[in-house]
């Protein structure tokens, strides 16, 4: 446990970016999840509109580095391939 005021504030602040943290990767993996959905559904038009509404929330979550810049641009890829590969 931290001795010291500022490591106690410290420990408060941690939790704190935690917390907001884990709200925000939740919201990025439901944008995700909204495509994939629209994709397993076969409706190309759906996922390719999911797409464009979850691209400023990846690229959000990128520039606030809750993601990987890579792992950003390797997400919206593989959506965007996985939306070409439909018929």
């Amino acid at each position: 446990m931290a001795n010291t005021a500022s490591a106690r504030k410290a420990a408060r602040q941690a939790e704190h970016r935690r917390q907001h943290n884990t709200s925000l990767k939740s919201e990025l993996k439901t944008a995700v999840k909204h495509v994939r959905k629209a994709i397993d559904a076969g409706d190309k038009k759906a996922a390719q509109a999911a797409l464009v509404s979850s691209q400023p929330v990846i690229d959000s979550m990128s520039a606030k580095e809750i993601i990987h810049r890579n792992t950003a641009a390797r997400t919206k890829s593989r959506l965007s391939a996985a939306i070409k590969a439909m018929a």
